[in-house]
Protein backbone atom coordinates (compact mmCIF):
# COMPACT_ATOMS: atom_id res chain seq x y z
CA UNK A 1 0.00 0.00 0.00
CA UNK A 2 1.25 3.51 -0.87
CA UNK A 3 2.44 5.42 2.47
CA UNK A 4 0.37 7.96 1.46
CA UNK A 5 -2.56 6.55 2.65
CA UNK A 6 -0.97 5.12 5.95
CA UNK A 7 -0.23 9.02 7.20
CA UNK A 8 -2.63 10.83 8.57
CA UNK A 9 -1.49 14.32 7.20
CA UNK A 10 -2.18 16.75 4.01
CA UNK A 11 -1.09 16.22 0.88
CA UNK A 12 1.82 19.28 1.02
CA UNK A 13 2.87 17.32 4.77
CA UNK A 14 2.64 13.97 2.84
CA UNK A 15 4.96 15.01 0.05
CA UNK A 16 7.09 17.35 2.26
CA UNK A 17 7.79 14.01 4.63
CA UNK A 18 7.82 11.53 1.59
CA UNK A 19 11.39 14.16 0.39
CA UNK A 20 12.61 13.51 3.57
CA UNK A 21 12.14 10.30 4.08
CA UNK A 22 14.09 9.53 0.22
CA UNK A 23 16.99 11.98 1.03
CA UNK A 24 17.41 10.41 4.67
CA UNK A 25 18.25 6.85 2.12
CA UNK A 26 19.67 7.83 -0.72
CA UNK A 27 22.10 11.37 0.25
CA UNK A 28 22.46 10.89 3.43
CA UNK A 29 22.45 7.50 3.68
CA UNK A 30 21.32 6.60 7.02
CA UNK A 31 20.56 2.72 8.17
CA UNK A 32 17.79 1.01 6.70
CA UNK A 33 16.62 0.72 10.70
CA UNK A 34 16.85 4.46 11.03
CA UNK A 35 14.90 5.45 8.55
CA UNK A 36 12.06 3.14 9.25
CA UNK A 37 12.31 4.30 13.11
CA UNK A 38 11.97 8.15 11.70
CA UNK A 39 9.28 6.74 9.32
CA UNK A 40 7.17 5.67 12.24
CA UNK A 41 7.98 8.05 14.66
CA UNK A 42 6.70 10.69 12.86
CA UNK A 43 3.63 8.94 11.17
CA UNK A 44 2.76 8.68 15.20
CA UNK A 45 3.07 12.08 15.41
CA UNK A 46 0.95 13.13 12.36
CA UNK A 47 -1.67 10.51 13.58
CA UNK A 48 -1.34 12.53 17.40
CA UNK A 49 -1.80 15.99 16.06
CA UNK A 50 -4.96 14.75 13.96
CA UNK A 51 -6.53 14.42 17.16
CA UNK A 52 -4.59 17.16 18.61
CA UNK A 53 -6.16 19.70 15.99
CA UNK A 54 -9.06 17.66 15.18
CA UNK A 55 -7.69 17.13 11.68
CA UNK A 56 -4.70 16.07 9.58
CA UNK A 57 -2.17 18.45 9.58
CA UNK A 58 -0.98 20.41 6.71
CA UNK A 59 2.20 22.36 6.49
CA UNK A 60 0.37 25.63 7.71
CA UNK A 61 -0.46 23.57 11.46
CA UNK A 62 2.94 22.49 11.95
CA UNK A 63 4.34 25.83 11.21
CA UNK A 64 2.15 26.55 14.34
CA UNK A 65 3.93 24.73 16.26
CA UNK A 66 4.26 24.90 19.82
CA UNK A 67 6.78 23.56 22.49
CA UNK A 68 3.59 22.89 24.16
CA UNK A 69 2.26 20.53 21.56
CA UNK A 70 5.55 18.70 21.13
CA UNK A 71 5.41 17.76 25.20
CA UNK A 72 1.78 17.28 24.64
CA UNK A 73 3.14 14.05 22.33
CA UNK A 74 5.67 13.06 24.16
CA UNK A 75 3.37 13.02 27.43
CA UNK A 76 0.95 10.78 25.04
CA UNK A 77 3.18 8.64 24.16
CA UNK A 78 4.64 8.24 27.71
CA UNK A 79 1.29 7.30 28.29
CA UNK A 80 1.17 4.84 26.46
CA UNK A 81 4.14 3.05 27.93
CA UNK A 82 7.12 4.82 25.61
CA UNK A 83 10.24 4.67 27.37
CA UNK A 84 12.73 7.98 27.89
CA UNK A 85 15.67 6.14 24.92
CA UNK A 86 12.39 5.46 22.52
CA UNK A 87 10.68 8.88 23.39
CA UNK A 88 14.32 10.82 22.99
CA UNK A 89 14.70 8.63 19.34
CA UNK A 90 11.03 9.95 18.17
CA UNK A 91 11.49 13.49 19.26
CA UNK A 92 15.18 13.23 16.68
CA UNK A 93 13.31 12.15 14.51
CA UNK A 94 10.76 14.66 14.51
CA UNK A 95 13.42 17.50 14.34
CA UNK A 96 15.20 16.34 11.40
CA UNK A 97 11.93 16.44 9.88
CA UNK A 98 11.14 19.95 11.19
CA UNK A 99 14.43 20.91 9.99
CA UNK A 100 13.98 19.53 6.61
CA UNK A 101 11.11 21.54 6.33
CA UNK A 102 12.90 24.80 7.52
CA UNK A 103 15.84 24.36 4.90
CA UNK A 104 12.57 24.52 2.71
CA UNK A 105 11.37 27.67 4.14
CA UNK A 106 8.16 26.66 5.24
CA UNK A 107 8.50 26.08 8.83
CA UNK A 108 10.81 27.33 11.90
CA UNK A 109 12.00 24.60 13.93
CA UNK A 110 13.55 26.68 16.95
CA UNK A 111 11.13 25.36 19.17
CA UNK A 112 11.66 22.10 18.22
CA UNK A 113 15.56 22.20 18.50
CA UNK A 114 15.02 24.03 21.90
CA UNK A 115 12.78 21.33 23.72
CA UNK A 116 14.81 18.72 25.59
CA UNK A 117 14.51 15.17 25.09
CA UNK A 118 13.50 13.03 27.66
CA UNK A 119 16.69 11.97 30.32
CA UNK A 120 17.40 8.64 29.83
CA UNK A 121 18.14 7.22 33.27
CA UNK A 122 21.41 5.04 33.30
CA UNK A 123 21.59 1.47 33.37
CA UNK A 124 22.94 0.50 37.18
CA UNK A 125 26.91 -0.61 37.46
CA UNK A 126 27.57 -4.79 36.80
CA UNK A 127 30.21 -5.45 39.08
CA UNK A 128 31.38 -9.01 39.83
CA UNK A 129 31.26 -11.06 42.51
CA UNK A 130 33.90 -10.99 44.88
CA UNK A 131 35.65 -14.54 43.81
CA UNK A 132 35.07 -13.43 40.43
CA UNK A 133 37.04 -10.09 40.90
CA UNK A 134 39.66 -11.71 42.82
CA UNK A 135 40.53 -14.18 39.71
CA UNK A 136 40.36 -11.59 37.44
CA UNK A 137 42.80 -9.69 39.87
CA UNK A 138 44.96 -12.49 40.47
CA UNK A 139 45.62 -13.37 37.02
CA UNK A 140 43.95 -16.70 36.91
CA UNK A 141 43.18 -17.48 33.33
CA UNK A 142 45.64 -15.36 31.86
CA UNK A 143 46.61 -16.54 28.64
CA UNK A 144 49.83 -14.91 27.66
CA UNK A 145 52.49 -16.38 26.15
CA UNK A 146 54.62 -13.94 27.53
CA UNK A 147 55.39 -13.81 30.98
CA UNK A 148 56.00 -10.05 31.62
CA UNK A 149 52.98 -9.43 29.26
CA UNK A 150 50.72 -11.91 31.89
CA UNK A 151 52.36 -10.07 34.72
CA UNK A 152 51.44 -6.78 32.77
CA UNK A 153 47.74 -7.67 32.66
CA UNK A 154 47.36 -8.72 36.10
CA UNK A 155 49.30 -5.38 37.49
CA UNK A 156 46.71 -3.40 35.47
CA UNK A 157 43.44 -5.70 36.39
CA UNK A 158 44.44 -5.38 40.00
CA UNK A 159 44.68 -1.05 40.04
CA UNK A 160 41.32 -1.49 38.68
CA UNK A 161 40.10 -3.48 41.28
CA UNK A 162 42.32 -3.39 44.12
CA UNK A 163 42.50 0.70 43.66
CA UNK A 164 39.35 1.76 41.81
CA UNK A 165 40.97 3.14 39.11
CA UNK A 166 39.90 3.64 35.46
CA UNK A 167 40.88 2.22 32.97
CA UNK A 168 42.67 5.28 31.46
CA UNK A 169 43.87 6.51 34.63
CA UNK A 170 45.90 3.33 35.22
CA UNK A 171 47.27 3.35 31.68
CA UNK A 172 48.24 6.70 32.20
CA UNK A 173 50.52 6.17 35.00
CA UNK A 174 54.13 7.00 34.47
CA UNK A 175 57.18 5.14 34.90
CA UNK A 176 58.02 7.64 37.80
CA UNK A 177 54.74 6.03 39.46
CA UNK A 178 55.39 2.57 40.30
CA UNK A 179 57.88 4.16 43.56
CA UNK A 180 54.56 5.97 44.80
CA UNK A 181 52.90 2.30 44.23
CA UNK A 182 55.48 0.38 46.49
CA UNK A 183 55.39 2.92 49.19
CA UNK A 184 51.15 2.28 49.44
CA UNK A 185 50.41 5.32 47.70
CA UNK A 186 49.73 6.47 44.72
CA UNK A 187 48.35 10.17 43.53
CA UNK A 188 46.06 9.74 40.15
CA UNK A 189 44.84 12.48 37.67
CA UNK A 190 41.28 11.70 36.93
CA UNK A 191 38.59 13.33 34.52
CA UNK A 192 39.12 16.86 34.44
CA UNK A 193 42.27 16.90 35.49
CA UNK A 194 41.30 16.50 38.84
CA UNK A 195 43.90 14.54 41.23
CA UNK A 196 43.04 12.29 44.32
CA UNK A 197 45.34 9.45 46.19
CA UNK A 198 44.19 6.31 46.62
CA UNK A 199 45.82 3.57 49.05
CA UNK A 200 47.80 0.65 47.10
CA UNK A 201 46.87 -2.71 48.93
CA UNK A 202 49.95 -4.69 49.25
CA UNK A 203 48.18 -7.87 46.77
CA UNK A 204 48.44 -4.92 44.04
CA UNK A 205 51.83 -3.02 44.72
CA UNK A 206 53.22 -6.86 44.19
CA UNK A 207 51.55 -7.12 41.46
CA UNK A 208 53.26 -4.29 39.98
CA UNK A 209 56.96 -4.77 41.27
CA UNK A 210 56.30 -8.09 39.52
CA UNK A 211 55.45 -6.69 36.18
CA UNK A 212 58.25 -3.99 36.26
CA UNK A 213 60.87 -6.77 36.98
CA UNK A 214 59.79 -8.77 34.54
CA UNK A 215 59.21 -5.81 31.91
CA UNK A 216 61.93 -5.88 29.31
CA UNK A 217 61.48 -2.12 28.49
CA UNK A 218 63.10 0.85 30.62
CA UNK A 219 60.09 2.02 32.88
CA UNK A 220 62.13 5.01 34.51
CA UNK A 221 60.99 8.23 34.57
CA UNK A 222 57.77 9.96 32.48
CA UNK A 223 57.26 7.11 30.09
CA UNK A 224 54.29 5.03 30.25
CA UNK A 225 54.46 2.20 33.32
CA UNK A 226 52.47 0.34 31.06
CA UNK A 227 53.90 -0.89 27.85
CA UNK A 228 53.12 -2.79 24.38
CA UNK A 229 54.87 -5.74 23.45
CA UNK A 230 56.33 -3.09 20.66
CA UNK A 231 57.61 -0.71 23.60
CA UNK A 232 54.62 1.65 23.41
CA UNK A 233 51.85 3.04 25.34
CA UNK A 234 49.41 0.35 26.66
CA UNK A 235 46.19 0.34 24.24
CA UNK A 236 42.56 -0.09 26.22
CA UNK A 237 41.68 -2.27 23.48
CA UNK A 238 44.33 -5.02 24.13
CA UNK A 239 42.87 -4.90 27.76
CA UNK A 240 39.28 -5.60 26.44
CA UNK A 241 40.62 -8.05 24.30
CA UNK A 242 42.51 -10.42 27.19
CA UNK A 243 39.65 -9.57 29.24
CA UNK A 244 37.06 -11.37 26.76
CA UNK A 245 39.39 -14.44 26.68
CA UNK A 246 39.10 -14.91 30.13
CA UNK A 247 35.09 -14.64 30.30
CA UNK A 248 35.87 -17.75 28.67
CA UNK A 249 38.64 -19.10 30.25
CA UNK A 250 37.08 -18.54 33.96
CA UNK A 251 33.48 -18.76 32.77
CA UNK A 252 32.61 -15.17 33.71
CA UNK A 253 29.29 -13.11 32.58
CA UNK A 254 29.45 -11.15 29.68
CA UNK A 255 29.44 -8.15 31.65
CA UNK A 256 32.75 -8.73 33.15
CA UNK A 257 34.82 -5.80 31.75
CA UNK A 258 37.90 -3.98 32.35
CA UNK A 259 35.51 -1.39 33.79
CA UNK A 260 33.27 -3.50 35.36
CA UNK A 261 36.63 -4.04 37.99
CA UNK A 262 36.43 -0.65 39.17
CA UNK A 263 32.10 -0.89 39.72
CA UNK A 264 33.26 -4.43 41.98
CA UNK A 265 35.63 -1.82 44.00
CA UNK A 266 32.93 0.28 44.93
CA UNK A 267 30.56 -2.55 44.91
CA UNK A 268 32.42 -4.67 47.56
CA UNK A 269 33.75 -1.79 49.51
CA UNK A 270 29.72 -0.40 50.16
CA UNK A 271 29.15 -4.09 50.92
CA UNK A 272 31.72 -4.42 53.76
CA UNK A 273 30.65 -1.35 55.17
CA UNK A 274 32.64 1.37 53.22
CA UNK A 275 30.61 4.70 53.63
CA UNK A 276 29.50 7.16 50.37
CA UNK A 277 31.72 9.96 50.99
CA UNK A 278 34.87 7.56 51.60
CA UNK A 279 34.21 6.12 48.14
CA UNK A 280 33.48 8.63 46.55
CA UNK A 281 36.86 10.35 47.02
CA UNK A 282 39.24 6.57 45.99
CA UNK A 283 36.78 6.38 42.80
CA UNK A 284 37.16 10.80 42.08
CA UNK A 285 33.53 11.25 41.64
CA UNK A 286 32.67 14.84 41.35
CA UNK A 287 29.10 14.64 42.92
CA UNK A 288 28.13 12.31 45.68
CA UNK A 289 24.41 11.23 43.13
CA UNK A 290 27.12 9.39 40.81
CA UNK A 291 28.61 7.66 44.06
CA UNK A 292 25.25 6.75 45.10
CA UNK A 293 23.94 4.57 42.20
CA UNK A 294 26.11 1.56 43.97
CA UNK A 295 24.26 2.03 47.16
CA UNK A 296 20.91 0.37 44.32
CA UNK A 297 23.44 -2.13 43.27
CA UNK A 298 24.34 -3.09 46.81
CA UNK A 299 20.91 -3.23 47.57
CA UNK A 300 19.86 -5.58 44.63
CA UNK A 301 22.00 -7.85 45.51
CA UNK A 302 20.81 -8.50 48.66
CA UNK A 303 17.37 -8.67 47.34
CA UNK A 304 18.82 -11.61 44.95
CA UNK A 305 20.65 -13.16 48.16
CA UNK A 306 17.25 -13.41 49.89
CA UNK A 307 14.66 -14.64 47.26
CA UNK A 308 17.20 -17.30 46.94
CA UNK A 309 18.04 -18.27 50.49
CA UNK A 310 14.97 -17.18 52.39
CA UNK A 311 12.83 -20.40 53.06
CA UNK A 312 9.59 -18.97 52.80
CA UNK A 313 7.57 -20.55 55.69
Amino acid sequence: MDEAFLVSARPDVQKARADWLAALRHERRLAAHTVEAYERDTRQFLQFLTGHFGGPPGIAEIADLRPADLRAFLAARRGGGAGARTLGRGLSGIRSFLRHLERQGLVNAAGASALSAPRVRKGLPKPLTAADARRVASGEGQLAEEPWVAARNVAVFALLYGAGLRIGEALGLAGADAAAIARGTLRVAGKGGKTRVVPVLPAVARAVETYCRLCPHHLAGEGPLFRGVRGGPLQPAILQREMKRMRSALNLPETATPHALRHSFATHLLGRGGDLRTIQELLGHASLSTTQAYTAVDTSRLLEVYEKAHPRV
